[in-house]
């Protein structure tokens, strides 16, 4: 509740202790005060589930982001190691085709 709000009441309260004041006065100021308290506190909830709802679509976000990058780490890792393989390969069938034309000169010598 703000200070003014507050205030008010109280100088409003003080007020009626000299005069004799109507008797749904009072009672029409703890209304305007309940007003008051509940439209600050509506405004306060508004502004709380505002905040929830933009700190949701920023995670979501944020977790987009991360698989996004996690995917692409991956995609690089199974390239990296594709090459590997390749390469390993590759000096596989060259050691086989050394080995096989030592034979073949071995066997046509002899």
């Amino acid at each position: 509740m703000p200070l003014w709000v507050f205030f008010f009441v109280i100088l409003t309260l003080s007020i009626g202790a000299h005069c004799s004041p109507s008797p749904s006065l009072p009672l029409r100021m703890r209304r305007y005060a309940d007003a008051i308290f509940t439209n600050s506190y509506r405004k306060v909830l508004g502004q709380l589930s505002a905040r929830k709802l933009l700190q949701d679509i920023m995670s979501r976000q944020q977790g987009e982001r991360e698989r996004n990058q996690e995917q692409g780490a991956r995609v690089r890792l199974g390239r990296q190691v594709d090459g590997m393989w390749a390469d390993q390969k590759q000096t596989a069938l060259e050691s086989i085709l050394v080995a096989l034309l030592q034979k073949h000169s071995r066997n046509s010598q002899g």
